[in-house]
Parts: structure tokens; C-alpha cells; sequence
């Protein structure tokens, strides 16, 4: 499913990472959930080439291309639980490795030209994707199904994983015209109802949320409870809620990096 990609290695700061390159147009970069870029992932990133973007896609965590599976999901939380790149309970700041990825957003923008770039995080990089908007090229970042910090307490359920400077960047720029796209199921507890309700509040009319009911939910996907809103929880059929999610997200990377 990769063979149509062009893997590269992006530096920044002596770190090094695989990124997995498709399209023209401008860019966007798709930042995949754990274990890592599944084939469910590839198709997602897939649609938003077809769409006439170019595609970044950076190995964070796992195999690129390896389907997934109970074992493969617990090995790469174990990895993500002890790499310094990743903070996965910092409430108040954000994980090291977003510093990289705004790096990654300035390149891709260089390298595709056009208005900026969007970006969509998924899961454990979820929130990425607001931290991003650090970097002013940023202006598509969609939130799908953010999960950090991990829900342990109150209070990391409605945290956002940014720092306060972070979210005062994130603030003015929504005052001034920003948008931010989240999506998640309703039920999801990797994923709470607070967290939305933190971005609402901090963000108002600039944050657009979806929330999918969780019977949506693609019954054959391989995780235990629906979680995973553009990959392996999604039902690859026109008028299905997730199916419109997806392509709710195209339509933002469109308004956002190619209307006049």
C-alpha cells in the first residue's frame, strides 16, 4: 500500500524520522495513531492525495504498513509510555516531538508552496496537530479522537496537552480568523467529552467538533471499542456518519489551504 509513497528522512534538531510522501498540491501532514501507520491509516492518507494534496506522512511509532492488532497496539504503547520524545500525562505542555513537527510543517510548505499547510493527528497525536499552530503556515489542524494526556484523573480528561503559551498562540490565532476541525465517538473514553468541551470553551465558534454515536462504528474493525474515527472504525460507505467525517475533513483542508 506504500508503494506509491516516496520515503524520505526529515531532520531537525539531530532527529531523524521517516516520512512517507504523496501528491501535489498543498501540503498536508498526516500523523498516524498507535500502533502506527496502519493500512487503514495509508487509506485515509490515500483519499486526501486523491483530494489534490500532497501528503506527509512521518513513522513515529511501529512498521509502516503493518495491520493492526491487539499485540502490535500494547508494544506500541509500551514504547510510547518510555520514549523521551513523548509526554503521554503532561496536562500542561506538550510532547518534545511536536517541536520536530512544526519543523516538518515549515519544510513541507517550502517544498509545496500554497497558502500554508494542514495537519491531522490521530489519537496519542491527536492534540499535535493544535500545538502546530504554533508554526504560522499552519491552518487546517484537525484533532481526531485526541487522547493525550491519558485520561488517568479529572483533570487529564478535559486537558489539552499544550502548554499556556500554546494555547495563547492557538487563542489569538482563532480570534483572528483560525479554525480547528475535532472529531471523536461519543462514547470513546480514550477520548472524553471534556476534552471537547475544554476546546470549546477555550476556542468557541473556531472549534467545529463531530461527535459520532458510537453504534456508527464499523462493526468488523479490529479494536475492542470505537475509537479510531478515520481508520479502522470507519465504514467505507457513502452516507455512513464516519464515512462524512472524513470527508467533513477534506472539505476543511479545501476551505482552509485552496479557497481563494
Amino acid at each position: 500500500m506504500l508503494n506509491n509513497y516516496t520515503k524520505t528522512e526529515f531532520t531537525h534538531e539531530d532527529e531523524t524520522r521517516p516520512v512517507y510522501v504523496r501528491g501535489h498540491g498543498p501540503a498536508v501532514i498526516v500523523i498516524h495513531e498507535i500502533p502506527g501507520i496502519t493500512p487503514e491509516v495509508i487509506r485515509f492518507s490515500d483519499w486526501v492525495v486523491d483530494a489534490g494534496f500532497r501528503v506527509y506522512m512521518p513513522e513515529l511509532l511501529g512498521e509502516a504498513g503493518k495491520p493492526l492488532t491487539n499485540g502490535y497496539v500494547l508494544s506500541s504503547i509500551a514504547k510510547l509510555c518510555v520514549r523521551r520524545e513523548f509526554h503521554i500525562l503532561a496536562s500542561n505542555r506538550s510532547s518534545p516531538v511536536t517541536v520536530w513537527l512544526r519543523a516538518l510543517a515549515r519544510h513541507a510548505h517550502e517544498e509545496a508552496g500554497g497558502k500554508g499547510v494542514g495537519a491531522v493527528g490521530m489519537c496519542f497525536s491527536g492534540n499535535f496537530a493544535l500545538s502546530m499552530m504554533m508554526e504560522p503556515t499552519m491552518l487546517a489542524p484537525v484533532l481526531s479522537q485526541p487522547s493525550m494526556p491519558f485520561p488517568a484523573g479529572a483533570a487529564r480528561k478535559a486537558a489539552l496537552h499544550v502548554s499556556p503559551e500554546e494555547l495563547a498562540c492557538v487563542k489569538d490565532r482563532c480570534a483572528k480568523g483560525a479554525k480547528v476541525l475535532g472529531l471523536r465517538f461519543k462514547g470513546d473514553f480514550m477520548c472524553p467529552p471534556e476534552k471537547f468541551e475544554s476546546l470549546r470553551r477555550e476556542l468557541g465558534d473556531a472549534f467545529e467538533g463531530i461527535e459520532i454515536d458510537d453504534r456508527h462504528a464499523n462493526p468488523d474493525s479490529p479494536a475492542p471499542k470505537p475509537h479510531s474515527v478515520l481508520t479502522v472504525d470507519l465504514i467505507d460507505r457513502d452516507g455512513e456518519p464516519t464515512k462524512e467525517a472524513a470527508k467533513r475533513v477534506i472539505a476543511f483542508f479545501q476551505e482552509r489551504l485552496k479557497a481563494a
